[in-house]
């Protein structure tokens, strides 16, 4: 079963996560966010609670 053999798999996988890890994964981590975090108190509404016609 090829399935079973991990010779021709296993140096693809390391290679890959070896390219996401080292090259990819800085530039993504390098981007600003659209949307930056304030610090801000977050403003809370006041509800009213719903009245229960059976209770």
């Amino acid at each position: 079963m090829p399935q079973l053999n991990p010779n021709p798999w296993l140096f693809t996988m390391m290679i890959s996560w070896l390219t996401y890890s080292l090259i990819i994964q800085p530039k993504i981590l390098a981007f600003t966010t659209t949307n930056p975090p304030s610090s801000k108190m977050p403003t809370t509404s006041s509800t009213t609670p719903w009245t229960w016609p059976w209770t």
